[in-house]
């Protein structure tokens, strides 16, 4: 999987990075029981500290997107199953939908963005 990062986006590196690992395993780029580089590994790799990386990892975690073993680092999780929408999910899109209300975006507009967003990750053809 290619990790992209921009070091002079807003955008904090550990975002960015935890951004594309759950669009890699989303995608299918990344499989269930994968084993992620090290957080030192991944650091170096990238050029950014080994702390940014281990905080990406943390977070990772602790949303269920990875497991962390000791002797292997860190693994991709099993999908969770089933329709129910997170708190943490549900709000991020009260603020997507809130902000494209904001700029104007319709309602049908809306909706065949997302659907067409949710199939290229979904189809593994995102790319941004």
């Amino acid at each position: 999987m290619l990790v992209k990062i921009d070091v002079y986006a807003e955008k904090p590196i550990y975002e960015q990075l935890r951004d594309n690992i759950i669009i890699g395993i989303a995608s299918g780029q990344l499989a269930e029981g994968e084993s992620l580089p090290s957080a030192r590994n991944l650091a170096a790799d990238l050029g950014v500290n080994f702390h940014t990386v281990n905080k990406t990892y943390d977070l990772l975690r602790g949303a269920g997107y990875i497991v962390m073993d000791r002797r292997t680092t860190a693994i991709v999780a099993a999908k969770k199953t089933g329709n129910l929408i997170s708190t943490a999910l549900s709000e991020k899109l009260t603020m997507c939908v809130a902000e494209a209300i904001c700029d104007g975006v319709d309602e049908k507009a809306f909706a065949e963005v997302c659907t067409e967003y949710y199939r290229k990750i979904r189809g593994g053809i995102y790319s941004d």
